[in-house]
């Protein structure tokens, strides 16, 4: 519990105490009673007049803490002892509940500020570990995390392999498993065996430091509609407090009531048109929404990003990291003689390369074991062209079909099949003995699995969706098929990105670019929403409204749905807080609405609209069934399809 919720309850307790004994006293006939109501008054009222009494003499401006001050006093002044006291309990339960809210909202943030360890164990130069404060930490230090310990700051394991949970990080329950040259961050859980890890990151430049500056940051961040609210507050309070004297005044004179009848109408005018309900609609669920996005694996810059999203017209995707997996993946591997010699001759020669394609050849056959006579081969790396060796009085090559010079024929029954992989956007890598094709390999950068249900989410509620990449037209073309985009365009620069976006601001409103990489940032800060998928560059995160932990697209549907559930409740509230409004002074207008039935009606309205805000902190998560999350695959097509 916070300080100012403290002060906040204590101030509530203390009120309803004093006003209980005042009653208790009222009801026994003593005349005194008035001072426990005084005492009530004064210890629940005293914060919030004392604000309201200082922000009018520094900003010149009044608020509702100085409009329900003047409230409970008028009360008294009229012989409402206890209607005025229960006015400053019901008004001082309101900002209780009001600074709990707050808490609440921040309480999955303060969590992971308390999980962040302090302490580190750090390999000195003689190789004996030392405990180390986190602060002191630098970048390529070598630590030690026990079984059980949080990892003190994010790095890259030297040594051991573990299960860690990174629920703090992506919002996933299942912990990820971690080896040999894995990152990990800070603040994550190891749940197996002792690592030894090496710093690659200082303490402000961390994944859980930006998490907690951002959060942060939002959370300061009115949304639009709060700012409204908050601008007009001014405004309307000195209209009440002009229109309450004129009631009195005009109630008298022309409606003949007495003076008695007059001032307490003003009165109750003056607690039921007091718009506390109204400036509760919006700053709660604002704050709840953002710290459940936190919690899912969501950053919000602003409240005012996620208000944006609900009103999403347009929303344009990078492909390479975004929407595919960033990295190439064997599609196809076609062997026309001896597969198994093949497949060795295929993983000797690539894993002796950095090239991403062989990186990815490699992962494809990784259950290969190779022989003895293979584990030592001289391989030939010719650049621009591919990968050479001599082996049993053969030569081999795996790379391009025009190797310095030679070339092969394809055999006729592979020119279909080859033809329809091209077709498909593929790289096609050849094995060749002797000039003779032996095997050939299809590669790709695949969409991711959920990319295809994301899309078809954005498509079903009427949002137009555009893939932007700097690919060539064939590929991009076939990616933006399977996943089922409106629009692709190809061959893009960061600055026709950049202009993309600027269009579509123009054509539809309220536009979102998602992306990841450098290329990506000028769109991004064009876009209205600008989205960062997590694993991206800093600079992609730095300009970006939004960030997307751990590349999930899922989670962009998430956030989506919570601005419209935000959308929704803040509309909810404004509408019951004005609709209470009008009808208690209406109410009192015609003479049926006591002052203790228009403390309750007011501050009962403002205590139900903090708890709507409330259910902000609850966000579900997108679960998909394994025949949701298929993309069209390529596997599953023929020659014959694409014909």
């Amino acid at each position: 519990m916070g300080k100012n919720e403290k002060r906040a309850l204590v101030a509530t307790l203390a009120c309803l105490i004093f006003m209980l004994v005042g009653w208790f006293t009222e009801k026994s006939g003593l005349s005194w009673s008035w001072v426990f109501f005084t005492v009530a008054i004064v210890s629940g009222g005293f914060k919030q007049t004392s604000e309201g009494i200082q922000e009018l003499l520094t900003d010149k401006t009044v608020n509702v803490d100085l409009l329900m001050a003047l409230a409970a006093i008028g009360a008294c002044l009229t012989g409402n002892w206890f209607e005025g006291a229960m006015l400053t309990f019901i008004f001082c339960l309101s900002g209780y509940l009001e600074e709990y809210t707050t808490n609440k909202s921040r309480k999955e943030i303060t969590a992971l500020m308390n999980l962040q360890p302090t302490m580190a164990q750090r390999y000195n130069e003689a190789g004996e570990l030392e405990t180390v404060p986190v602060s002191e930490l630098a970048i390529d230090d070598v630590l030690l995390v026990p079984k059980g310990d949080t990892i003190p700051i994010d790095s890259l394991i030297l040594e051991g392999a573990s299960p860690i949970n990174e629920a703090v990080i992506n919002g996933e329950s299942m912990p990820a498993d971690k080896t040999v040259g894995d990152e990990v961050f800070g603040d994550t859980l190891n749940l197996g065996n002792p690592l030894t890890i090496r710093v690659t990151k200082d303490v402000d430049d961390t994944i859980m430091a930006k998490i907690l500056r951002l959060v942060a940051e939002a959370q300061e961040t009115p949304t639009k509609t709060a700012s409204f609210i908050a601008r007009i507050e001014n405004t309307y309070v000195k209209v009440v407090l002009i229109a309450v004297p004129l009631l009195i005044l005009l109630s008298h004179f022309l409606l003949q009531w007495t003076w008695e009848e007059s001032f307490y109408r003003g009165m109750v005018m003056l607690v039921v048109a007091s718009p506390c309900a109204l400036v509760a609609s919006a700053t709660p669920a604002t704050l709840a929404a953002i710290s459940s996005s936190a919690r899912n694996g969501i950053l919000l810059k602003s409240g005012v990003a996620l208000e944006q999203l609900a009103h999403l017209k347009a929303i344009a995707f990078d492909k390479t990291g975004t929407l595919t997996k960033g990295q190439p993946v064997v599609t196809e591997a076609i062997f026309l003689e001896k597969e198994a010699l093949a497949k060795e001759i295929i993983v000797a020669m690539e894993s002796v390369s950095t090239h991403p394609l062989a990186k990815a050849v490699v992962d494809h056959f990784d259950d290969v074991t190779l022989s003895e006579a293979l584990k030592g081969i001289q391989v030939t790396d010719v650049t621009g062209f591919g990968l050479a060796c001599d082996y049993n009085g053969a030569t081999w090559r795996i790379g391009k079909p025009s190797f310095s010079g030679e070339t092969f024929a394809f055999p006729v029954s592979e020119e279909a099949n080859l033809a329809y992989l091209h077709g498909q956007g593929n790289t096609i890598v050849y094995l060749t003995r002797d000039n003779q094709l032996v095997a050939y390999l299809a590669l790709q950068d695949v969409a991711k699995p959920e990319a295809f249900q994301v899309v078809k989410y954005f498509k079903e509620q009427g949002i137009y969706t555009c893939m932007l990449t700097g690919d060539n037209e064939k590929t991009a073309a076939v990616i933006a098929k399977n996943i089922g985009v409106d629009e692709v365009r190809a061959g893009l620069l960061p600055q026709d990105k950049a202009a993309i976006t600027a269009e579509f601001h123009e054509t539809y409103g309220v536009n979102a670019m998602v992306g990841d990489g450098i290329n990506d940032a000028p769109a991004l800060a064009n876009a209205t929403v600008g989205v960062a998928m997590g694993d991206g560059t800093d600079l992609a995160v730095e300009v970006a409204d939004l960030v997307l932990m751990k590349n999930d697209l899922n989670k962009l549907q998430m956030v989506h749905q919570q601005s419209q559930k935000m959308e929704r409740i803040i509309k909810q509230n404004v509408a019951f807080s004005i609709a209470v409004i009008c009808l208690l002074l209406l109410s009192n207008f015609v003479q049926i609405l006591s002052l203790p039935f228009g403390v309750i009606g007011h501050e009962g309205s403002t205590i139900l609209v903090i708890l709507n805000g409330l259910r902000m902190l609850r966000m579900t998560p997108i679960q998909r069934t394994k025949e949701e999350c298929a993309t069209c695959p390529l596997q599953q097509a023929t020659p014959e399809d694409a014909q």
